[in-house]
């Protein structure tokens, strides 16, 4: 197959499930189609667990999810989409498979039947000799609930749990039967330690996929590839390559089996760091874009302020990189022993290691490692500097760290594999979801793919990382929120202005934590940040957000262990922010202060992303305000009749206020989907744009070769100089803005700011 389509121009991201299924995604095609995108790119597709809201717990390859309006669904929404000239972009997740409900998962029903003789035995990444020849699933309740078992219609069944039973294993007790399977129910506590199959991070429902297999790849790909072949899926969004064992082996395969159709992949890179140049693929799903764009809306003077009131509230300074190591830590010890166990054994006895000092060992050497993984050959360099960084801190690991280097530098063999799988879990479950959480200087830059360390870019930053994207990821995509980011890109706008306020958010801060302490002082410095950010939310949404951010950081209560008298006062501490008169309205005066400012960030981080290089994915519903926090919030139904009907009163020549009906950030995405859609000519390079006078560092302007993007940055400090002789160096001549219609006059100094800018914060401009 040598057919290759070309990149969408934008994507519009559609979160499908029981809620929102396939035959209402086919009703908003048109809305899409007026909004300016060319592809709707939706959230996984195939046969998912029960109850999933999300796609990502597969459980049948070969079939589109009933509960999302099945095969006949699908076809339905494709013919809509194609009706209003949009094509699909699917997501597709090729790690692991869900495993929640046995019974719903035919292979892995197989396999657990059938032990090692089933067909589909290697298909998941068991390790069987430790086992015993039997995969360990931990869903007991203790040890002693084996004597809870029953048997019941041919299958071994613990409460609602229902398991096969294998032919010829039948009859006497219960126990005795269990005793007998190719599988072995296990105390949920020795998922940490003692499991044998691979997991989707720490999640012991969700079991890796051997797809580096090239009969594993053929059957879970089979369906998908028949889509792309029939016009149906024009793009693919890889899931987690990080899980893959070889991530470029499979990137290769796919290219050749889709016609090298436009690919981007779910990949998170720390700053500085590129894609391996031989992979196959576009691009990422832009969390790296969404850094650049949100980093030049911080103003970095605000860091000192923010830093000393962290300092009083954490009761000393926080040394980050130690945060973070220590938090990785604890995943190596914890929640992913298993992992580390297994790679020990793979590597197995080493000259003068003993296995404690091995074990160490590796888990320093993961808890060091400064990126996601590595893709040897490509990234050997990471390794290299890890190792040396831990002998220098570790020196009585110094002989077990030089007798796992080699070991951990051949390409291809399964211990370097192994440590490459684990590294990535280790950084996304200790630094994500539980650094982000415990260090709250600034939470605006605790985001997916950003680095809370550096408080702020420069302009001329921003410029080179463009130019750069320019040149490396022309095609890759960019984006401010997903299905999986901290909070929205509205909320991370108006946070921002923090920094332009510190001490009067200090103060508000310490006001609050006068008349509702909490001993968890970091977390309840997080927990007033992100309310904030999101407010007016309702009560329900504030306290699942907080019991679920308390929890992630883990530092006063837990998932697996609830402290309740705790969550109890930080549910009080929720219940004041709407029941205490004084501190409601101190919140509700300070959230007055800052919103225009956050509007006026969110109109400039919208107008970047969407012109900047690359493919510009608008997230469901955000191209209205959209305060919204971590999953489950961020996936909220969306109200399209609103959206509709504001879309077609800027269609009618309204140029909107900017205010909170949002419709000044409709307005923007529109005009510059439209531009991207009509013109891609207009969008084939990257100049900056010099800016001179006064307030220049207020304002960003870039040339994208027909276009130029002009946006307004740290609006609190521009409100109190004013624009004044500021002006965009542009070749004379008549010029106007796609946004408002206004035309200016670009003549010896420019075109000035001030008349530019008189109405929107952000312009687009191009030749009259």
């Amino acid at each position: 197959m040598t057919e290759r389509r070309d990149a969408p121009a934008a994507t519009y991201r559609l979160q499908i499930h029981a809620g929102f299924r396939l035959d209402d995604a086919a009703e908003v095609a048109g809305y899409l189609a007026d909004l300016g995108v060319t592809h709707a790119y939706s959230s996984p597709l195939l046969r998912s667990a029960e109850g999933s809201n999300h796609g990502y717990d597969t459980v049948d390859h070969a079939h589109i999810d009933e509960a999302r309006g099945g095969r006949e669904g699908f076809d339905r929404f494709v013919a809509a989409l194609h009706e209003h000239g949009l094509r699909l972009v699917l997501d597709l997740v090729p790690n692991h498979m869900g495993v929640d409900d046995p019974s719903a998962a035919p292979w892995w029903w197989d396999v657990l039947q059938h032990g090692r003789a089933s067909a589909h035995a290697g298909a998941f990444d068991v390790d069987w000799e430790f086992g015993g020849g039997k995969v360990r699933i931990p869903v007991l309740g203790s040890a002693d609930d084996v004597e809870k078992l029953e048997v019941g219609d041919g299958e071994l069944r613990y409460y609602d749990n229902r398991f096969p039973i294998a032919p010829g294993t039948e009859g006497g007790t219960p126990q005795e039967v269990h005793a007998r399977q190719n599988y072995e129910l296990v105390d949920w506590r020795r998922a940490d330690s003692d499991l044998n199959y691979r997991r989707f991070f720490a999640i012991n429902t969700l079991a890796g996929l051997r797809v580096e297999d090239p009969a594993v790849f053929d059957a879970t790909h089979e369906l998908v590839l028949q889509l792309v072949r029939d016009g149906a899926v024009d793009g693919l969004r890889i899931d987690h390559p990080d899980g893959l064992a070889d991530p470029k082996g499979y990137l290769d395969r796919l290219a050749e089996a889709s016609g090298g159709r436009w690919t981007v992949v779910e990949k998170i890179l720390e700053p500085g760091e590129d894609l391996p140049a031989s992979w196959r693929t576009a691009g990422t799903t832009g969390y790296d874009a969404l850094a650049e764009v949100d980093e030049l809306l911080v103003d970095p003077a605000g860091e000192e302020a923010l830093t000393a009131l962290d300092t009083e509230l954490a009761g000393g300074p926080v040394d980050y990189e130690q945060l973070v190591h220590d938090c990785k830590r604890e995943v190596t010890d914890g929640m992913l022993g298993s992992e580390v166990a297994r790679l020990v054994r793979v590597i197995g006895e080493l000259p003068g290691v003993d296995v404690a000092q091995q074990t160490e060992a590796l888990a320093e050497l993961l808890a060091t490692f400064p990126v996601y993984r590595s893709y040897l050959p490509d990234g050997r360099e990471h390794l290299d500097r890890t190792v040396a960084a831990v002998r220098d801190r570790r020196p009585d690991l110094a002989a077990a760290v030089d007798a796992l280097h080699p070991v951990l530098s051949q390409t291809g063999a399964e211990a370097a594999t192994r440590f490459e799988q684990t590294s990535g879990p280790v950084m996304a479950k200790g630094v994500e979801d539980s650094a982000y959480y415990r260090w709250a200087r600034f939470v605006m830059l605790n985001e997916v793919g950003g680095d809370p360390a550096r408080f702020g870019s420069t302009v001329e930053e921003f410029h080179a990382a463009q130019e750069h994207r320019a040149l490396r990821y022309p095609e890759s995509m960019t984006t401010l929120s997903t299905h999986d980011t901290k909070r929205s890109e509205d909320v991370r706008a108006r946070l921002a202005v923090l920094a332009e306020v510190p001490t009067e958010w200090a103060s508000l801060v310490r006001y609050l934590l006068s008349r509702h302490p909490l001993a968890d002082r970091p977390l309840a410095h997080l927990v007033w940040q992100n309310l904030v950010g999101a407010w007016p939310l309702s009560r329900e949404r504030a306290h699942a957000y907080v019991e679920k951010a308390a929890r992630e950081a883990g530092t006063s209560t837990t998932w697996t262990d609830p402290d309740e008298e705790f969550e109890g006062q930080l549910h009080a501490l929720v219940d004041a922010a709407y029941d205490d008169d004084a501190s409601a309205a101190r919140i509700h005066k300070f959230v007055e202060r800052i919103t225009p400012a956050g509007w006026s960030n969110s109109l400039t981080q919208k107008l970047l992303q969407l012109t900047m290089p690359g493919v510009p994915d608008v997230y469901q519903g955000t191209e209205l305000w959209d305060f919204s926090l971590v999953d489950p919030d961020n996936r909220r139904p969306v109200d399209y009749d609103r959206r509709r009907e504001l879309l077609a009163a800027l269609d009618g020549g309204e140029i909107p206020a900017v205010d909170e009906t949002g419709a000044a950030k409709l307005l923007v995405v529109s005009r510059v989907l439209r531009a991207r859609r009509d013109h891609p000519e207009w969008f084939d390079g990257y100049q900056p744009v010099e800016v001179t006078g006064t307030a220049a560092e207020h304002l960003v302007a870039f040339d994208r070769g027909g276009v130029v993007a002009v946006a307004t940055r740290l609006p609190v400090g521009l409100a109190a100089t004013g624009w004044g002789d500021t002006a965009l160096k542009l070749p004379t001549g008549a010029w106007q803005d796609l946004l408002t219609g206004r035309r200016v006059v670009s003549d010896m100094g420019g075109v000035g700011v001030e008349t530019l800018l008189e109405k929107l914060p952000v312009a687009l401009l191009t030749r009259a």
